[in-house]
Parts: C-alpha cells; sequence; structure tokens
C-alpha cells in the first residue's frame, strides 16, 4: 500500500486502526459532520422538492 494510502482523508495523520481510514474519533466526527450538513454533495440537476412530494402522494 503506498504512503498516500495509510493517511487521514482530512488531516494526512496517519491512520489508526480504530477509526479506519481516519486518525482518531475527532477526524471521523468531523467527517460526518460534514455530511450532515451537506459540505459534501454530488454534482447534478437540483431537486425539485414539489415534484419529489407529488409522487409520494399518489401512492
Amino acid at each position: 500500500m503506498s504512503r498516500r494510502a495509510n493517511q487521514c482523508p482530512l488531516c494526512n495523520k496517519q491512520q489508526s486502526p480504530d477509526f479506519r481510514p481516519f486518525c482518531s474519533q475527532g477526524c471521523k466526527d468531523r467527517d460526518l459532520l460534514k455530511w450532515l450538513d451537506e459540505g459534501y454533495r454530488v454534482p447534478g440537476p437540483p431537486a425539485d422538492y414539489e415534484d419529489s412530494v407529488d409522487s409520494f402522494s399518489q401512492d
């Protein structure tokens, strides 16, 4: 495995086997908070909220 593959994706410190792929619980929690706060996004067209609500109400 390369040296880069053994690094934490957030802070580039050495990974810990207990928190893999992160180095600590702190980095693991920061990554989760970034997902919950919509810090990570998948590119694509904007979702239309009303269309998605209408499709559920028709069932």
